[in-house]
C-alpha cells in the first residue's frame, strides 16, 4: 500500500453563515384552536348572566343542573348548585340566570318552588308531575338589581295575571280561605291572596286580587261583602232568593258592586283598603250623615232585640238600634235595661215633599235645642212614644217603633251626660200579659168552692122543680086531656054553627037580589038627587049673591 504524500491537495473548508429558524407549520393549528377557544371563553363570558343565591326552607325537587328557573313558562335561569346554609337551617341554591333576563332581577323579585297545588280556585302546577318541580318567577317593580333573595313558602296565586291588589277589614274571617271567589255581578273575577290578623289584633285584614279588566270597576265607592252562596229572605213581597257560585256555596266568597247613590266613580289604587261587610243589605245601605242618638228604657225584656235592629216611624225606618246594655242604679236597688237608637233626620226628608223639605230642615236638621223642642210637641200634644214591637212571628225579633199614644201619660225628654232620654210606653205583648195576669188573679180571688156548694143547691132545688112538673104533666095528661077534648069539640061544632049563620047572612044582605041591597040603591039615588039639587042651589047663589037677603025674585019676560 503506498503511502500518502504532501503534494495531494486537499479540500478547503468555507465558512457558511447559520441560517434563521422558522415555526414548524404543525403549531399552526394548536394556535387556532387556542384563539378559538379563547373567542369562545370571552363570547360565553359576554353571554352569560349574573349568578343569583335563592335561600328556601326546604330543597323539595330542587337538583343541581336539572332544576330550571322559569317566568311566563320560558326558562330564564338553571340551578348549579345546592347546599345548606352556614347555619344548616336553610337550603341555599345557586342559579345562573340568563343575560336578557338579568334585568329582572332587582329587590322586590320574587322565587317560589313550582309543584302540584290543589285550591278552591283550582288545581295548578299538574306539569310538573312529568318534568319535576321548577322555580317560578314574578317580576318587581324596584330599579335596584339584587342576587341574593329569600323564596316564598308557597307559590302568589296571582303570579304573571294582570290586575290589582286591595285589602279588605273584617271583624273575623269567617268562611273564607286563600282562594276564595271575589264576585262581580256573579262572575269570578278575582280570589282572596291571603289574609293575616291586624297589627293591633281586633281585626283580620284579607288580601284580595281582581285580574284585569274587571279591576277598572273597583272605584272609591265601591262597597265589598261576603257572600254564602245562598240568601233567602222573607219580606211583604215574599220569599226572595239569591244565589251566588259553587265555590261560594261551599265555603264562601266575596262580592262587590257599587251603590246606585255613589258618584264617585274613581278607579281605586292598588293596595286601597275597603271594609267588608256582612252581606249586601248592610253594604248597599246609604251611610247617613247626620245621626243622633237617643237612649230608650224599657222596663220589660228585651230577648228578641238585637244590634242593628230597625227603628221605624209609623212603619218608616228611620234608624236603628246600636247598643243594649244595662245601667246601675244603686240608689233604687235597681239594673235597670238601656237601648241606645240612633235616629237619622234626612231619611225622613226621603219621604217628605219637596216643597215641605226646607220646613222639615228647619226643626230636625237645625240646633239640639230646637229639635228637641219639636220633638217635645210632639210628645205632650200626641203622645209620642218609643214601643217594643215584634217583627215576626216565627224568629221572635224585636224592633222599636215610634207612634202615637194619645191616652199614655204626661212625660217629656231628659238629658243624661248629653244624652238624650226618650218617653217610652209597654209593649202590646206586655200590656196583654198584665191584662191577663189581672184576670188570672180576679179568678183566683174568686170563691168557687162557695160558688160551686150554692150551685149544687140550685141544681138539687132545680132537679125537684123538674120532679114536680113531671108529676103534674102526667096529671095534666090523665085528668085534664080528656075534658079539653070534649071542649075543643064542641067548640068545633059551635064554630060550624057560626060559618052557617054568616052565610045566610051573606045572602041577605050581600046578595044580589037581597032587600038590602035595594034599599041601599034607592038611598044612593036619593042622595043623588039631593046633590044635583044643591048644585042648582049654589049655581044660583053664584049668580044672586044677594038672594039670602032680599029673596028669590021673579022675572019677567020682558025684562032684560
Amino acid at each position: 500500500m503506498p503511502e500518502p504524500t504532501d503534494d495531494v491537495e486537499l479540500p478547503q473548508a468555507t465558512v457558511v453563515p447559520p441560517k434563521r429558524s422558522r415555526i414548524s407549520i404543525v403549531w399552526i393549528i394548536p394556535v387556532l384552536a387556542a384563539l378559538v377557544g379563547i373567542g369562545i371563553a370571552v363570547q360565553r363570558i359576554r353571554s352569560e348572566g349574573p349568578t343569583i343565591t335563592i335561600v328556601f326552607k326546604a330543597a323539595e325537587g330542587i337538583e343541581a343542573g336539572k332544576t330550571f328557573i322559569k317566568y311566563k313558562d320560558v326558562i330564564i335561569g338553571q340551578v348549579k348548585t345546592v347546599q345548606f346554609t352556614e347555619d344548616y337551617a336553610k337550603v341555599e341554591v345557586t342559579a345562573k340566570i340568563t343575560k336578557r333576563a338579568a334585568g329582572l332581577m332587582v329587590d322586590d323579585a320574587q322565587f317560589w318552588v313550582v309543584r302540584p297545588t290543589i285550591t278552591l280556585s283550582g288545581i295548578t302546577g299538574l306539569n310538573t308531575l312529568l318534568s319535576g318541580n321548577y322555580i317560578g318567577f314574578k317580576s318587581g317593580a324596584s330599579d335596584v338589581e339584587r342576587t341574593e333573595f329569600v323564596g316564598l313558602d308557597k307559590a302568589p296565586f296571582v303570579a304573571g295575571q294582570l290586575g290589582r291588589e286591595f285589602v279588605l277589614t273584617a271583624d273575623d274571617l269567617g268562611s273564607l280561605a286563600a282562594g276564595s271567589p271575589i264576585l262581580y255581578r256573579h262572575l269570578p273575577v278575582g280570589q282572596v291572596i291571603d289574609f293575616d290578623l291586624a297589627p293591633d289584633g281586633k281585626s283580620v285584614r284579607i288580601n284580595v286580587f281582581v285580574s284585569a279588566p274587571y279591576d277598572r270597576f273597583v272605584s272609591r265607592g265601591t262597597r265589598f261583602w261576603r257572600t254564602s252562596g245562598i240568601s233567602v229572605s222573607l219580606g211583604a213581597n215574599g220569599f226572595d232568593v239569591r244565589t251566588e257560585s259553587l265555590a261560594s256555596l261551599l265555603v264562601g266568597g266575596i262580592a262587590f258592586d257599587a251603590p246606585p247613590f255613589v258618584h264617585d266613580t274613581a278607579e281605586a289604587p292598588s293596595d286601597s283598603e275597603f271594609a267588608l261587610h256582612e252581606d249586601r243589605a248592610a253594604a248597599m245601605k246609604a251611610r247617613d250623615a247626620m245621626t243622633r242618638l237617643y237612649v230608650l228604657r224599657f222596663n220589660e225584656s228585651l230577648r228578641g232585640l238585637s244590634v242593628g235592629a230597625p227603628v221605624t216611624y209609623l212603619g218608616v225606618q228611620i234608624g236603628e238600634v246600636v247598643d243594649i246594655g244595662f245601667d246601675f242604679e244603686p240608689e233604687k236597688a235597681n239594673i235597670a235595661p238601656r237601648v241606645s237608637i240612633t235616629f237619622y233626620p234626612e231619611r225622613l226628608l226621603v219621604f217628605t215633599d219637596p216643597g215641605q223639605q226646607k220646613r222639615v230642615e228647619e226643626h230636625l236638621k237645625s240646633d239640639e235645642r230646637r229639635r228637641n223642642a219639636f220633638l217635645q210637641r210632639m210628645i205632650d200634644e200626641r203622645g209620642l212614644r218609643a214601643q217594643l214591637r215584634t217583627g215576626s212571628l216565627l224568629t221572635g225579633q224585636l224592633y222599636v217603633a215610634f207612634d202615637y199614644f194619645p191616652k199614655a201619660p204626661k212625660a217629656s225628654i231628659v238629658t243624661n251626660k248629653g244624652v238624650a232620654e226618650f218617653p217610652v210606653v209597654a209593649s202590646g205583648l206586655v200590656d196583654l200579659e198584665a191584662k191577663l195576669s189581672s184576670i188570672l188573679d180576679k179568678i183566683d180571688k174568686t170563691p168557687i168552692e162557695e160558688i160551686g156548694a150554692a150551685l149544687r143547691k140550685d141544681l138539687e132545688s132545680l132537679d125537684a122543680t123538674l120532679a114536680g112538673a113531671q108529676k103534674l104533666v102526667t096529671r095534666v095528661d090523665t085528668e085534664l086531656v080528656p075534658s079539653i077534648k070534649t071542649d075543643l069539640e064542641a067548640l068545633h061544632r059551635t064554630l060550624g054553627a057560626m060559618e052557617r049563620t054568616l052565610a045566610n047572612a051573606n045572602a041577605t044582605l050581600l046578595g044580589p037580589d037581597a032587600p038590602a041591597q035595594q034599599e041601599l040603591r034607592d038611598a044612593l039615588n036619593e042622595f043623588t038627587r039631593a046633590a044635583r039639587s044643591m048644585r042648582v042651589f049654589l049655581d044660583y047663589l053664584e049668580r044672586h049673591p044677594e038672594a039670602p037677603i032680599r029673596g028669590k025674585t021673579e022675572t019677567t019676560s020682558g025684562s032684560k
